[in-house]
């Protein structure tokens, strides 16, 4: 393995000439299959409905498989072993909750966004704006993660150190984000996902192949590799234990990973890009497929990391745990294929924050905007909605860049995990809820959104990913100076997502009236038939 003075991966001029190589080749296909105007919503959005359930599932699978999947994970299993591959588990099950409750209910009740199916039965204004709300929340925390995963990436791929170059990149990757939803709106982004779905499972196959290759195929050779290279702790990396000391707080991030997916907005929001339910199912079946079998090849990626590299390596290099898999791929096949999984490792960044981006724009202009701010009432509604959600990209854009600037060096595992409470804890419950309880009404959902968005982020700010750990510790808090830590668990899922469901009910016999008994029947014959799917309500 070649490592440059002071840590950093050498031939930094080789990873950016692939990185650009890919950026250059991308636009240009979001620029062909993009050669008619988005003159509708639909198309900017969802592409008018027009990818097959195959073709969707890969993109849900680019768009799911962030930086944090692929490095993190990796760098978790290499360092914690057994642990580590939890975060894989509860990822790869979360998509059974989205298949079978929400995947093609969403697609028969919705149109655009996640408020077009909390809005179908309740009071128009209150619920959009605590859906866009929610939506905006959650998108928002997502980006600081790959952003400022963006700038970390830089010190240990491209060679840099100095803040104000990292700074450079961040902006760098929000500029192409911000080409690639304006240019190719949904149906751009969709082919993007695409592209880097098979790039990042082709480029983690190969390390998986040549790392096996090495122990002569054989995985138990692999493991007794790591253990030795593990040292004293090395058998811990074959057990439970060694990272999650607490049951309680495992099963809190369990909680919020699995039940967290069917809730992310730019996961849903795939949903509408396909023309039917079934093709949504569909979708669904071929993401798990892809997914499940990436999250395989972690597996011996990360075990193969800390045989080969070893975690005292791992953790000493400018990214620590996220530096297992680039380090790997420089042991296994030198600054080419160290480069090549560079260039997979920005491009999975790109992808993930061109999907969010895009969600957090529709969910702005259709919801807050159409719906709220002019309730409706717009002259050319098509056109001018494209526009605000146009301009609003901009601005979500130049957001992320100086949040993921002012996030770089911090603990992107937290922002993360907020996002996935987040969804947990405000989206899923009231989802839920809208879809099979014909008593929930305005009151509960509005308790249900809000009641989880608050508790989530409170809870987050209290507990040790923000305070109370040092510097020293294997995940430190995101601020080592200061200790206000009262609430005692990482992640708030075990606390915050019953609250929600609880409030939901409460506020639903709080509430002075009952849904429209007659606005459910028809929610729950389009949910379960797909009967007028395609003209969702905009009552």
């Amino acid at each position: 393995m070649t490592l440059a003075q002071g840590g950093t991966i050498a031939n930094p001029a080789l990873n950016i000439t692939i990185f650009l190589v890919f950026v250059v080749l991308t636009l240009g296909i979001v620029i062909y299959v993009n050669r008619r105007a988005q003159r509708t919503a639909s198309d900017f959005y969802t592409a008018g409905g027009g990818f097959s359930g195959p073709q969707n599932g890969t993109a849900i699978a680019g768009d799911y498989l962030s930086a944090a999947s692929f490095l993190g994970i990796a760098g978790a299993i290499a360092v914690n072993g057994y642990d580590g591959f939890l975060y894989s588990v509860g990822f790869l099950v979360a998509w059974l909750v989205a298949l079978l409750l929400v995947a093609e209910l969403l697609r028969n009740t919705g149109r655009f966004t996640m408020g077009d199916v909390l809005a179908f039965r309740m009071k128009q204004t209150p619920i959009r704006a605590a859906a866009a709300t929610s939506t905006l929340v959650v998108s928002f925390f997502y980006l600081l993660a790959q952003m400022a995963g963006a700038g970390g990436l830089v010190s240990l791929l491209l060679g840099v150190t100095e803040p104000i170059v990292q700074d450079i990149v961040i902006a760098v990757v929000g500029i192409v984000m911000i080409a690639y939803v304006l240019i190719g709106g949904m149906r751009g982004t969709t082919w993007v996902q695409m592209i880097k779905a098979v790039l990042l499972i082709l480029g983690t196959l190969i390390m998986t192949i040549w790392a096996l290759a090495l122990f002569g195929f054989n995985f138990s050779g692999l493991l007794q590799g790591a253990v030795d290279k593990g040292g004293a702790t090395g058998e811990a990396l074959l057990a439970p234990g060694k990272q999650y000391t607490s049951k309680i707080d495992f099963i809190s991030l369990g909680l919020a990973l699995v039940l967290g997916t069917a809730g992310l907005p730019h996961v849903l929001m795939r949903f509408y890009t396909v023309p039917t339910a079934k093709e949504a199912r569909k979708s669904v079946e071929w993401a798990i497929w892809l997914i499940g079998i990436f999250y395989l090849f972690t597996l011996v990626i990360g075990y193969a990391a800390g045989a080969l590299v070893g975690p005292e390596a791992i953790k000493a290099a400018p990214g620590k745990v996220n530096s297992a898999a680039p380090l790997l791929a420089n042991a296994l096949g030198g600054p080419v294929l160290l480069g090549i999984i560079a260039a997979v490792a920005f491009a999975t960044i790109l992808a993930v924050v061109a999907g969010l981006t895009i969600t957090a724009s529709a969910s702005f202009a259709h919801d807050v905007y159409i719906n709220v701010i002019k309730k409706g009432n717009v002259q050319d509604e098509q056109k001018t909605e494209v526009r605000v959600a146009r301009i609003t990209t901009v601005v979500i854009g130049i957001v992320a860049i100086v949040g993921g600037i002012l996030a770089n060096g911090q603990n992107v595992a937290f922002l993360v995990a907020l996002a996935f409470a987040v969804a947990a804890s405000a989206n899923l419950p009231t989802i839920l809820y809208s879809l099979f309880w014909k008593r929930f009404n305005t009151t509960g959902a509005l308790f249900s959104i809000y009641g989880g968005l608050a508790s989530a982020l409170i809870l987050i700010v209290f507990s040790p990913a923000v305070s109370g750990k040092p510097a020293t510790a294997s995940t430190p808090s995101m601020i080592t100076g200061a200790d206000f830590a009262w609430f005692p668990l990482e992640n708030p899922g075990i606390v915050s997502i019953p609250l929600s469901f609880v409030l939901g009910i409460v506020g639903t016999y709080v509430g002075q009236s009952r849904a429209d008994g007659s606005k459910y029947a028809e929610m729950e014959v389009r949910s379960l038939t797909g009967a007028g799917a395609a003209k969702a309500s905009t009552h």
